[in-house]
């Protein structure tokens, strides 16, 4: 015998978002103390995503971080517009963050493009920006 599932895809319920209370990185101390909450804590998961290699790590999801290895050795024609791509691609993944754009890049070193945008999110814009050895 199958069971029913009448009336259980019918059941009304509700979505709730969760609070983006998380740890407070300190980074000039290399600590972990207090908490952030709101805009300081989406300029946290910034930080993090763009600073994890996407695939590489088993804590993490695989939608969750940036893909840049293979970037290494690119022409800069492929690197940049790539660049922007996958900014925007690994930062969208977080429900709080609503658009990423304003993208500027500058070549500080040979072989060094650096990114620059800003990320449109329910609590407000953070500018960030990721360099990038190619």
């Amino acid at each position: 015998m199958i069971p029913s599932t009448a009336g259980f895809l019918t059941q009304d319920f509700e979505i709730k978002e969760q609070p983006s209370l998380t740890y407070k990185m300190q980074m000039e101390d290399n600590a972990v103390r207090g908490y952030a909450d709101g805009l300081e804590a989406v300029k946290q998961a910034v930080y993090k995503i763009l600073m994890t290699e996407r695939y590489q790590y088993a804590m993490y999801s695989w939608n969750y971080g940036i893909e840049l290895l293979d970037l290494f050795g690119e022409p800069v024609s492929y690197v940049q517009p790539e660049l922007e791509r996958r900014i925007s691609e690994a930062l969208l993944w977080d429900q709080r963050i609503k658009a990423v754009d304003g993208f500027e890049f500058t070549f500080p070193q040979k072989g060094i493009v650096r990114a620059s945008f800003t990320a449109h999110t329910i609590f407000g814009d953070v500018r960030a920006e990721r360099e990038v050895n190619f």
